[in-house]
């Protein structure tokens, strides 16, 4: 029992690892059937995960519900919702959202549901980006300095206003984000590239264990 539960999943993920890794630098036909298969199946999982993402999502609704904590009444709106663009994407709309050009009743959903929602979430952290760039900018030493006014600069540049007050700030604020930004950028992705080499070696070879359940074993 202990082998199942600790020692396969860690050969499976070692066998699984390396094969892949391998793959990659062998274009073999034998080889791209092998990870097309492969592919199929992380497909098929991928979809069972779903289910119980969906599953554990009501079961956590449910319990807020049937215990009254405080904002139960945002679960069953939850509820209604989710039942309801289920019941008429998959029965009245066949999960399209147009049908010869004319939108069907899963498409006005999404149109005039989810995009305004959308729109209201990206409006609101809109304010919290804000409120954290005020924080990040105070001038409190002369790198923060620096990223004050280079901020200012961008977003001068980057809106008509500004650009009718000063209007060498286009200019600027483009090489700024095309030379400076790009640089720093590339840099942040070679480092979360390393990163994430390393924390998949650190996987398959059965150092990192925390999809187990039972956090990393060194």
């Amino acid at each position: 029992m202990i082998f199942l539960k600790r020692q396969l999943p860690l050969i499976i993920t070692f066998v699984m690892g390396v094969a892949f890794a391998v793959q990659y630098y062998i274009p073999h036909p034998v080889s791209e059937e092998a990870i097309t298969r492969v592919s199929k199946w992380m497909q098929i999982i991928s979809g069972f995960a779903l289910a119980l993402g969906l599953t554990s999502l009501f079961h956590v609704h449910a319990v807020k519900v049937k215990r009254r904590v405080p904002g139960w009444g945002y679960s069953v709106i939850l509820y209604l919702a989710m039942l309801a663009t289920v019941v008429v994407g998959l029965f009245w709309s066949k999960g399209e959202t147009r049908v010869d050009g004319a939108q069907t009743a899963f498409g006005w959903i999404y149109d005039y549901t989810m995009v305004p929602l959308q729109a209201t979430m990206f409006s609101i952290l809109a304010f919290f980006i804000a409120s954290a760039a005020y924080r990040a900018f105070r001038a409190r030493s002369r790198e923060a300095g620096v990223l004050l006014v280079a901020a200012v600069i961008v977003m001068m540049g980057r809106v008509p206003l500004g650009q009718f007050l000063l209007p060498w700030s286009w200019d600027i604020a483009q090489w700024l984000l095309n030379v400076i930004n790009s640089a720093v950028r590339r840099a942040i992705l070679i480092g979360v590239s390393m990163g994430a080499v390393a924390l998949s070696l650190k996987i398959i070879l059965g150092y990192e264990r925390a999809y187990l359940g039972g956090g990393s074993d060194q």
